[in-house]
This record gives structure tokens, sequence and C-alpha cells, in this order.
């Protein structure tokens, strides 16, 4: 993949522009020293949470990672597109990600919600640990089961389910069970 298109070299070039080092980064952003290594050197593709988080230091929104190469109005997303999901939107371990993203708004960068087609794989070595950030999420299950620890509360939704939460609470989005599941999401950051 070339190195623009990497979400790592992208961040890493954005903090270069704004002539801030990665201690400030993590200061601003609570997110290890270690984590945000990884992150800019392509080591980890994380969740997006913590890209939130990253992008609202660096002052930009977070599609500037992930897709905002030019603008087009409207934006339509075929079924038939959403295999050729970009790789610098897998995170997890790989080979194998834990999720793969597939950007619905890709191309209008002028937006103010993100919307993904998302495939979350099982993962049993994957700590369910809740993140936080600012704005709010809204997800539609399409198949499969998706757990959702909000707060101290767990959640489990079947296909047809849908839940819209404050993302400053503490959340985790995860499959339920042993089989992936299939979700629609839309991320607002004010």
């Amino acid at each position: 993949m070339p190195a623009e298109y990497h979400i790592g070299a992208r961040i890493r070039s954005f903090r270069e522009e704004r002539d801030m080092d990665l201690e400030s980064l993590s200061r601003t952003t609570s997110l290890s020293v270690e984590f945000l290594e990884k992150l800019e050197n392509g080591t980890i593709y994380p969740s997006i949470g913590p890209l939130q988080k990253v992008a609202r230091a660096l002052g930009v929104r977070l599609g500037t990672f992930l897709d905002d190469q030019y603008t087009r109005d409207p934006i339509i997303a075929r079924i038939d597109d959403s295999a050729e999901a970009d790789q610098a939107l897998h995170t997890g371990c790989m080979p194998r990600p834990s999720y793969v993203y597939h950007a619905l708004g890709k191309g209008k960068n002028d937006r103010n919600m993100e919307p993904f087609h998302i495939k979350i794989f099982p993962d049993p070595a994957v700590e369910r640990k809740t993140s936080s950030h600012q704005g709010e999420e809204f997800i539609l299950v399409l198949k499969g089961e998706l757990l959702v620890i909000y707060g101290r509360e767990g959640h489990v939704l079947k296909a047809g389910d849908t839940i819209y939460y404050n993302s400053i609470v503490p959340h985790f989005v995860g499959a339920a069970g042993d089989e992936p599941v299939e979700i629609m999401a839309v991320a607002y950051n004010p």
C-alpha cells in the first residue's frame, strides 16, 4: 500500500505539520507513546475511538486520516463495492483483522458524520476494554450478534436492533458470540 494511503503516515504528517511530538500527542489523547508509535508505523490499526482522539488533538476530522482525497456530492455507496474495503481501514491483529471497515462517506470531505459498514470477527484474545471519545454513535446490526458494553452495562443486539449513545461514556463494541457480526455504524464527532 502506498505510504500516502497509510493511516499512520497521515497521522505522522499532520502531527509533524503542527510541530507536535509524540509525548505531547500522548498527553492530549491519553494514549500511550508506545501505542502512538505503533499506530504511526502501521503496526496496529485501532478502532474508531482512538482515531477520533488523535483527530481531535490534531484539529482534523476523522475522515482526514481515512479517505479525504477528493470531494463529490452526493455520495453513493454500492453494496457491490463493500467487498473492496480499504486495507488501511482494517484493525486488530494481522493477518486476520478483528474489524474490517468500509467507509460509506468516502469522497465527501466536508461531512459531519462518519458512516461505516463494519465486519467484526470474534477474537477471544481481545480484551474487552472500553474507550471513550467526544461525539455520538449510532449502530444498526445487519447480521449476527453484537456485544455493546456501555458504561457498566452489557447489551447483546441481534439483526435489526439499533443502539444510539453518547461516545463520551466508556464503551466497547465486538462480536457477541463465535460468529462474525456485520453492522452499519455512524459516528458523529462535533
